[in-house]
């Protein structure tokens, strides 16, 4: 078994205002290992995507994505480590697939050479 942790969360909270839309989770994931993430509907499932993707910060906990600790500063070098897939079809029909993909590398703000590479 791998012990290689990709991802390690510890006492994350998100709070928005007085909202507190994640409470207090703790998880790992090991490199290779399939991950699911299930809950009822406004559990705070796409929240803490969100926050592992590097879109928003935690109000409280530490958090750790592909071997990065996550703070203000590494946001953009965790975005370059994950990736995501929404539930909602986001390719648009009249892109080609290059074009769907540099369209969506530069909302990420990816340089050309990065996602190219890859």
């Amino acid at each position: 078994m791998n012990t290689e942790l990709a991802v390690k969360v510890e006492g994350l909270t998100i709070k928005f205002g007085n909202f507190t839309a994640v409470d207090d989770i703790s998880f790992a994931v090991q490199k290779g290992e399939i991950f699911g993430f299930l809950g009822a509907n406004g559990a705070g499932k796409t929240t803490t995507i969100r926050t592992l993707c590097g879109l928003l910060l935690p109000t409280k906990g530490n958090v750790r994505v592909g071997g990065l600790e996550f703070t203000a500063s590494q946001t953009d070098n965790i975005k370059k480590k994950v990736g995501y897939m929404s539930q909602r079809f986001t390719l648009y029909n009249d892109l080609t697939v290059d074009d769907n993909l540099t369209f969506a590398s530069s909302l990420r703000k990816l340089e050309k050479n990065f996602f190219e590479a890859r």
